[in-house]
């Protein structure tokens, strides 16, 4: 009889062959007008902020499209003016020509500013909804414009309406029970692919790391309940981007790739201008593998899997 962790590799495969996508975060800003208990770039840290002049993005890509990078995820706090949908059209319309995927993990935004980024070639765009669970949301987000459950919720939405053409969704586990988060989330994912065909999702699961807050996860996730997860969701939902990020220790991260996962981040900084001059701005959070792409790429390789640095579809 065929095993759990059996299956999901079969599923996988299937659907994806034996590839993992490589992508790397570019952190644009550590602005933020937000006051969010469990994020590093929160209003009330104390913390150096900066926002990246278009050069200063420029300067940034080249170095992680020279480590082989060619679908970059742009990811900033939330500060409609200094992250405007003026300076994300600049961006994109100048790095896009360079690589092959750009993707956006900004302030939620309404469907003509997601078409006229598309327009300048962003053709992904990541919402995550951090909890499903109102009242827990209600407390962690304190004040600023992501208090707001049901605009973040319709966000996706609107970037779908607009054409976008991936789209991420995810839950920040450890804020609230898992198994009533999985449960929502998957719902959440069956609606959007019941609703919105033409659109890609990919699902990711950022567990809490320790950042300039003080705030402790009140539910934190195992390891082995956070491979259990994975498994849920690849058999729930077989179609499906699974992605998973440098918070995640090498080891953790090494046996995954068997069990669902099909994206990666690899090398990561995570506060802008890190990949250039590191830790001159304060970071969103801390990063538990150190691998260089390359050491990363290799890692893959050795498990029997390619590592894809292009977006593929």
């Amino acid at each position: 009889m065929e095993s759990l962790k059996e299956k999901v590799h079969r599923l996988t495969v299937q659907r994806f062959g034996k590839t993992i996508q490589l992508f790397a975060p570019l952190y644009l800003s550590n602005e933020c007008v937000d006051t969010c208990l469990y994020c590093g770039f929160s209003r009330h840290n104390k913390i150096e902020r900066k926002t990246l002049s278009v050069t200063e993005v420029l300067e940034e890509a080249k170095i992680l499209i020279n480590q082989g990078f060619k679908h970059l995820l742009l990811v900033s706090g939330e500060h409609p003016k200094k992250v405007s949908v003026d300076y994300l059209s600049e961006i994109a319309r100048t790095l896009r020509p360079k690589i092959a995927s750009l993707s956006i993990e900004v302030a939620p935004l309404d469907e003509q500013s997601y078409q006229r980024l598309a327009l300048y070639g962003v053709d992904g765009v990541v919402i995550y909804q951090e909890t499903y669970d109102k009242e827990v949301y209600n407390q962690v987000h304190i004040a600023g414009p992501k208090k707001d459950y049901a605009k973040r919720l319709s966000a996706v939405e609107e970037a779908c309406k607009a054409g976008i053409r991936q789209v991420g969704i995810g839950v920040l586990l450890g804020l609230s029970p898992w198994q009533k988060e999985i449960q929502r989330l998957i719902e959440h994912a069956k609606y959007l692919m019941k609703r919105y065909w033409q659109t890609e999702f990919r699902i990711s699961l950022p567990r809490l790391k320790p950042c300039a807050s003080s705030f402790q996860a009140p539910y934190p996730v195992s390891d082995e309940e956070f491979a259990h997860i994975i498994m849920m969701l690849r058999v729930a939902l077989p179609e499906l981007g699974l992605v998973l990020s440098t918070r995640e220790k090498p080891e953790l991260r090494d046996q995954l790739i068997y069990l669902g996962v099909t994206h990666m981040s690899a090398g990561s900084k995570t506060e802008p201008g890190g990949y250039a001059h590191p830790e001159e701005a304060g970071k969103q959070f801390d990063i538990e593998d150190l691998r260089t792409p390359a050491e990363v790429a290799r890692a893959i390789t050795k498990a029997g899997y390619e590592p894809v640095w292009k977006d593929w579809i």
